[in-house]
């Protein structure tokens, strides 16, 4: 890793967390790697604070992802990284969250590895802790979950995957990109035997200017998402720890309502 952000070594690149949003969650080293790279390439949604970490030299390129619509595919990607290395640049790929959660920081370092160059990895803090640490939402509980589990919930498609124990009394599930498919994801669980009452919470741009923490249970998951209007970035959580967090009750608040226009 020394070796890799040395200012005077040329041609490689670092694969940099920039965390979940608030640009304070940057490790010491991602900022180390930013402010010497030549070329960044960044997600979207990236904090135009951290990209003015980068010196006003560099070139900034985002290769912005929205739900089936890419700025640019993952290997034209790949294909840009590796250009940019052999052309001699330091190549600072900035990422949302982690680079090996749901980051697809794996696809990119087999490329770079292909292309016989090198490439180091920095951590970021991912968007289930940065965005559960803010709502209070300990993730893991002696007395309420001892395992957690990650999952996609539009990669490549609900049907194709198998949740099957990962959500449950004991045990908390966290749902990258689950917004559009809210009502199919609480469906899918409810269908593998989840009780419809097990709490759940969305919390959405978390650590962002905007942030809201909200919680139900999970047979009111998608008409809450659909009543509230959330957005992505988001991300669902489903197990008793929900209860433990500063999430607002929305199905309480709801009914409050609908009970004070009945």
């Amino acid at each position: 890793m020394a070796t890799l952000l040395d200012p005077t070594a040329r041609g490689r690149v670092i694969l940099v967390g920039a965390g979940p949003g608030d640009p304070g969650l940057l490790t010491v080293r991602a900022v180390e790697a930013l402010r010497i790279a030549d070329v960044v390439v960044h997600d979207g949604l990236i904090d135009p604070r951290v990209l003015d970490l980068a010196p006003a030299t560099a070139q900034r390129i985002s290769v912005a992802k929205q739900r089936a619509r890419h700025t640019l595919p993952q290997e034209a990607i790949n294909a840009l990284i590796v250009a940019h290395v052999k052309a001699g640049s330091v190549v600072v790929r900035l990422k949302g969250g982690d680079p090996f959660v749901f980051g697809r920081g794996g696809e990119e370092v087999e490329a770079v590895r292909a292309a016989g160059l090198p490439v180091a990895v920095i951590p970021g803090v991912s968007a289930a802790l940065g965005c559960a640490a803010e709502a209070m939402l300990p993730l893991t509980h002696r007395d309420h979950s001892s395992a957690v589990s990650f999952v996609a919930g539009q990669c490549k498609g609900l049907s194709e995957q198998d949740w099957a124990g990962l959500a449950g009394q004991g045990r908390t599930l966290v749902i990258y990109m689950g917004v559009a498919t809210a009502t199919d994801i609480a469906d899918k669980l409810m269908a593998d035997g989840v009780a419809p009452d097990m709490p759940v919470a969305v919390l959405e741009r978390g650590t962002l200017v905007g942030a809201r923490a909200m919680r139900t249970l999970l047979a009111d998951l998608g008409p809450m998402v659909a009543r509230e209007g959330v957005q992505s970035p988001a991300i669902i959580v489903v197990g008793e720890v929900v209860e433990l967090s500063d999430a607002e009750d929305k199905l309480a608040r709801w009914a409050r309502m609908a009970e004070a226009a009945a």
